[in-house]
C-alpha cells in the first residue's frame, strides 16, 4: 500500500492510535526525505495535543533510535550504563557520575547535550577545556570508553539522527514540552548508545522543565515504562530543583566545581548526596551491588579513593584535553575580568529561590544562549551561591559574581537579587522526592 504521510498526520489529528508499522513508516520517511518538514510539525503538533499511549511511545522512541547506528559494546568485559538529568541549574553531576561509575567496573557511553533555556549543558561545560574534544569520530569515542571507562559527548550524526531533526523542528513550532516526545528524544539516543542500564534523575521545583511534582511524575513514569517496553532496564528518581543544585552555575564554574569534588577539596553536601544516589542505583541495576547499603559503600569508595577523579584525568586526556587538567585547572580555566560579590538588599534567611531566575542570569551574562548559534562565555556565573536557609544581610554575599563587562555585571546581579526571597526559615523539602523502578505492561482486560 501506498504510504501518505498525511494520513498518518490526520488519524492522529483525530485521536487514533497508531500502530508501530505507520509510526515506522513515518520516522523513515521524514529521515529518508519523503515525509517534508511541514508535515513532520503537523506530526508534533498532533501528538502535542492528543498525545500517545505507551505502545506507541515504544514505537516512535525505536522507530528514532533505528534512523542510525545503534552501537554494540560486545567487547566490553563489564556492563554498560548511563544517566540522564532533565535539567536543572547548578547540576553538574553528570561531571563526577561518570567517572564515579568507571571506577566501579561500569562503561559510561555519556551522549550529553548543550545547554536549554535556563538550565546548564553538560558538552557546554566541557567545551570550557582547552582542546576536549566534545563531537569526537566515533573511533576516538569508543576508545576513551574502552580507556578511560568512560566518554562523555555530543550526539553524532549516526546515532538517532530522526531525533536530532525532530528537535530542530519541535523547538520552533512549540512543541517542545510533550511528554510522548520528550521520551522518545531521550530514549532513542540513549537506547542507540547500546545500553544495559539507565537511571534517569527528573528533576521538580522552580528549577526544572517539569516544576510541579504531578508533571515530573508524569514524565518519570513515561520515561521509566518506555524504556522497560524498548527492552532497557531503567529507573528514575525524582530530585529537588527548588534551589542550584550545586554552589556554582556557570560552564567553567562548575567544571571547577566538579573537580574540586572529585579531589575533595570541596563537595556541596546535596551535589554529593544526588551523586552518590543515583550512582548506587546503577550498581544495583547492574550487579556490582546486592544490596543499597553495599551499593552506597562501592560507588562512596570510587570517589573518596581518587580513583574516580584518575579516571575523570584519563578521559579528558583521552579525549583531547590536558593530561594535567585536573592538577593545574587554575593554567586551563582562566577567570572572568570582574569577580565580586554579590550582597541581599535587606536581613533575613533565604526562604525561596527563583532557581529559573538564576539561571537566567548566567544567560544574561553570557554564559548561556538565547538563540541556537549564540557563543558562549565559559569564564561567567556565580559561585557561592547561598542555600536556602543562609543567613545573609548587606555585608553578607549571597554569591560570587564572574562577568566580562559591567553592563553584564549589573544586569545579573540585579536578575539574581530578584530570585532571592528573605523571610522566614524555609520548609523542610526533601532531595529525593521519590523513585520509579519497572513499570508493568498494561493490561489488556
Amino acid at each position: 500500500m501506498v504510504f501518505l504521510p498525511q494520513e498518518i498526520i490526520v488519524k492522529k489529528r483525530d485521536g487514533g492510535t497508531l500502530s508501530p508499522d505507520e509510526i515506522a513508516r513515518f520516522v523513515a520517511g521524514f529521515v529518508g526525505g519523503t515525509v517534508s518538514d511541514a508535515q513532520a510539525a503537523a506530526f508534533a503538533m498532533a501528538v502535542y495535543f492528543r498525545d500517545m499511549d505507551r505502545s506507541e511511545r515504544v514505537a516512535l522512541t525505536l522507530a528514532m533510535r533505528d534512523s542510525g547506528t545503534v552501537l554494540d559494546w560486545a567487547e566490553l568485559d563489564g556492563p554498560v550504563a548511563d544517566k540522564h538529568s532533565t535539567g536543572g541549574v547548578g547540576d553538574n553531576v553528570s561531571l563526577m557520575l561518570a567517572p564515579i561509575l568507571a571506577a566501579i567496573g561500569i562503561y559510561v557511553p555519556m551522549i550529553s547535550g548543550r545547554g536549554l533555556g535556563h538550565t546548564g549543558g553538560t558538552l557546554d561545560k566541557f567545551d570550557a577545556i582547552p582542546g576536549y574534544q566534545t563531537q569526537p569520530d566515533m573511533a576516538l569515542f569508543r576508545r576513551a570508553v574502552r580507556e578511560a571507562g568512560c566518554a562523555i559527548v555530543g550526539q553524532s550524526a549516526e546515532l538517532a539522527p530522526a531525533d536530532r531533526t525532530l528537535y530542530a523542528i519541535r523547538d520552533v513550532t512549540g512543541t517542545v514540552d510533550s511528554i510522548p516526545l520528550i521520551t522518545a528524544s531521550i530514549l532513542s539516543k540513549k537506547l542507540a548508545a547500546g545500553l544495559d542500564a539507565l537511571v534517569l534523575d527528573v528533576k521538580t521545583g522552580s528549577g526544572a522543565f517539569m516544576p510541579t511534582l504531578a508533571e515530573a511524575e508524569a514524565l518519570a513514569r513515561s520515561l521509566v515504562g518506555v524504556a522497560n517496553g524498548a527492552g532497557l532496564t531503567a529507573h528514575a528518581l525524582i530530585t529537588d530543583m527548588n534551589r542550584p543544585l550545586a554552589s556554582a552555575a556557570g560552564n567553567a564554574l562548575e567544571m571547577r566545581n566538579a573537580v574540586d569534588f572529585l579531589t575533595g577539596r570541596h563537595r556541596d553536601p546535596r551535589l554529593q548526596e544526588v551523586t552518590l544516589a543515583l550512582g548506587a542505583e546503577l550498581a544495583l541495576m547492574t550487579g556490582r551491588a546486592e544490596h543499597a547499603a553495599a551499593a552506597r559503600a562501592l560507588v562512596a569508595e570510587a570517589l573518596h579513593s581518587g580513583r574516580a577523579a584518575e579516571r575523570f584525568s584519563k578521559m579528558v586526556a583521552t579525549l583531547g584535553g590536558p593530561a594535567d587538567f585536573v592538577a593545574r585547572l587554575d593554567a586551563y580555566l582562566p577567570p572572568a575580568p570582574i569577580i565580586r560579590d554579590v550582597f541581599a538588599t535587606g536581613q533575613g534567611v533565604v526562604s525561596a529561590i527563583d532557581t529559573r531566575g538564576v539561571g537566567m542570569a548566567v544567560v544574561a551574562l553570557g554564559g548561556g544562549r538565547t538563540a541556537p548559534g549564540d557563543r558562549l562565555d565559559y569564564r561567567v556565573g556565580f559561585d557561592r551561591l547561598a542555600g536556602l536557609g543562609a543567613a545573609v544581610d548587606p555585608q553578607t554575599p549571597i554569591a560570587r559574581l564572574h562577568a566580562a563587562d559591567a553592563a553584564a555585571a549589573a544586569e545579573a546581579e540585579t536578575r539574581l537579587r530578584a530570585a532571592y526571597r528573605l523571610g522566614d526559615a524555609p520548609p523542610a523539602q526533601p532531595l529525593l522526592v521519590g523513585r520509579l523502578a519497572t513499570q508493568p505492561a498494561p493490561s489488556e482486560d
